[in-house]
């Protein structure tokens, strides 16, 4: 087991944009992640297990809706505490942030925001402490980047709903206790739904496989003619605009993770560089070595500062999806790539399970295409920009 040496590079003192409050709770992230993280990733990478122990410590660092109120078991800090937290997280590992970034951003926040007193009351402390776990039911086997297709239906029948469908890609759902899904009524509206462990019909296998993200826990959400109490309907908003303001506080913290598993690349190649001796010399003293090293310093820093800046606006109330979808496809197409060149840098080395590099390449082949693909983003972007829409 190596030690976690990791340094983040701040090279344009990005540092000096955060308050002392932001800075302790990156660092306490930071050293919780070398501490509980670091040591047992790779193995759990490697075995394809989901480190379940770990939950408890993610809710001990704030990492479970850190923005939600107090009064509901939630730390109340802002969105760029909550962007910090995430991107200490993906620096150990893309599916431990995703386990925390499932928790707040896709079932915490549609509770608190979509929800009546009594469910926030109810559902909200329990996964703040991490006692309950959630999971987040939008993608459909046949619906991924077309969520308003969604097929998953429920009926009115007087004193309950009955629910029938299928989620797929489901981050969480094998362990899920509550389950926040998209389902259209009989008129084909769409509405969020608590769907809790142990209601008859509901199941949750798990996804076998997967190349990436094998240290996150996925499954499917299988509805077989569950009866859903009524007062388990998100009053205060419905519509396909609902669950996509979920995706955007999602995609928020994935522009702050990615720079996390960048980070972490470019600390481990950056280190390697210096120690690896070919013809000589440090590998790190040859051109094209330096031009890899000196292109990943420059775009960590564009994203640092991309992101710092979203986190400002989000905290105002005035960033826009848009801005958001920016920011996750420029963050994650620069984590992947430096991932990549990150790679080259170790040679051999890069692709064992010694190093990071590779585990934070595969996992990031799958964020480049969840909470949104790559070019989706591109196309909200062209949207906003000319006004004319090439999703129609």
């Amino acid at each position: 087991m190596k030690p976690d040496l990791f340094q983040a590079p701040d090279y344009y003192q990005v540092d000096d944009l955060l308050t002392d409050e932001h800075k302790l709770i990156r660092d306490t992230a930071r050293e919780w992640v070398k501490k509980n993280v670091s040591p047992i990733i790779e193995d759990a990478a490697q075995n394809a297990k989901f480190p379940e122990q770990l939950v408890g410590g993610l809710a001990e660092v704030g990492a479970f809706g850190p923005y939600i109120p107090a009064e509901y078991g939630g730390a109340g800090l802002d969105q760029i505490s909550y962007g910090l937290i995430m991107q200490e997280l993906e620096r150990g590992d893309s599916g431990i942030r995703s386990t925390a970034s499932v928790q707040s951003s896709l079932v915490m926040w549609p509770i608190f925001n979509y929800g009546n007193e009594e469910q926030k009351r109810k559902y909200l402390p329990k996964l703040a402490s991490g006692e309950w776990i959630g999971c987040f039911g939008l993608t459909e086997p046949n619906h991924g980047s077309n969520p308003g297709g969604m097929e998953t239906k429920f009926k009115d029948m007087g004193d309950h709903y009955l629910l029938n469908g299928a989620k797929m890609w489901i981050s969480n759902a094998p362990i899920a206790d509550v389950a926040v899904v998209w389902a259209k009524n009989e008129e084909g509206r769409i509405h969020g739904l608590v769907v809790e462990r142990g209601m008859e019909g509901f199941t949750t296998p798990e996804t076998h496989n997967k190349w990436s993200l094998r240290a996150s826990i996925t499954g499917e959400l299988i509805f077989d003619n569950v009866k859903v109490p009524k007062e388990n309907l998100l009053p205060k908003k419905s519509g396909l605009g609902a669950p996509l303001q979920c995706l955007d506080s999602a995609r928020y913290g994935i522009a702050w993770g990615a720079i996390g598993a960048a980070m972490d690349c470019y600390d481990t190649a950056l280190r390697y560089a210096k120690e690896r001796t070919q013809f000589g010399k440090p590998i790190g003293q040859f051109q094209l070595q330096q031009k890899k090293l000196a292109e990943m310093i420059t775009e960590i820093t564009k994203a640092q500062l991309l992101t710092w800046r979203l986190g400002v606006l989000k905290n105002e109330g005035r960033a826009t999806s848009a801005q958001i979808s920016m920011a996750k496809r420029n963050n994650v197409d620069m984590a992947i790539n430096i991932a990549r060149e990150a790679r080259q840098v170790l040679g051999a080395m890069g692709i064992s399970g010694d190093y990071s590099i590779m585990r934070h390449s595969m996992n990031l082949e799958s964020v480049i295409t969840y909470e949104g693909t790559h070019d989706v983003h591109l196309l909200i972007t062209g949207l906003d920009i000319t006004g004319l829409n090439a999703f129609k």
